[in-house]
């Protein structure tokens, strides 16, 4: 393989778009870190430094994490890592304000982002992909009506009990979450357009195609 043109990246797009199947892959195949916001918060409070002991205590009452306590959170994660460690940024920045945090974090730490990634799909596409997911209710297994069924439809194949439909997964639910996602994040595809960073990503091409494109993207440089 050649040199690696994109090291510190973020995955930008929709839900359902596919970016964090992505990232599991650049993460198993090509020694990528995969850096979710679930997983930075776990983490955090894992490891029980001051700021993961502030971060529980604000999840156990309910409350959502501001953006300057994900700032600290984010900072605190880039100070652990070295200039060479390759990671992908899934769910943060997510809207425009914690772009521009991350802009501050990567001046402090002088690691910056090489790639933000856009997964373009369209909105019905999302639709359909998210609405035909099925979960069990016991182990938490995803499965999907038309891509990943079940052997015996509507059944785990594992615990062998009914599948069922997440209220977030509904197409009412998804339509709602697409507007949101277009006020709030959308905004960060011209932020960083207009730092020349963005590369787009059909996100409604089939799995190992669209790897094989971000392959070429980070790694198999032009």
């Amino acid at each position: 393989m050649g040199k690696d043109c994109g090291k510190h990246l973020i995955f930008l797009g929709p839900p359902g778009c596919g970016k964090g199947t992505q990232a599991g892959m650049l993460s198993d195949r090509s020694g990528f870190m995969h850096f979710s916001t679930g997983d930075i918060l776990r983490e955090s409070i894992k490891d029980q430094t001051p700021l993961g002991i502030k971060v529980k205590a604000i999840l156990d009452h309910g409350d959502l994490v501001s953006d300057d306590v994900m700032k600290e959170i984010v900072l605190e994660k880039f100070k652990a890592l070295s200039g060479d460690d390759k990671f992908i940024l899934d769910g943060y920045p997510r809207t425009l304000i914690q772009g521009k945090d991350l802009q501050e974090i990567t001046d402090i730490t002088g690691i910056a982002i090489d790639l933000a990634v856009y997964f373009n799909i369209p909105d019905q596409a999302i639709i359909d992909r998210i609405s035909a997911r099925r979960i069990c209710s016991k182990c938490g297994k995803v499965y999907n009506l038309k891509t990943l069924p079940s052997k015996r439809e509507g059944f785990c194949d594992d615990c062998d009990i009914p599948l069922i439909q997440r209220d977030d997964d509904k197409p009412e639910r998804v339509k709602y979450r697409l507007e949101v996602y277009r006020e709030l994040t959308e905004p960060l595809i011209s932020f960083y357009k207009d730092k020349k960073l963005l590369t787009e990503i059909k996100g409604n091409d089939k799995i190992e195609f669209i790897y094989e494109n971000l392959v070429k993207l980070v790694v198999l440089c032009p």
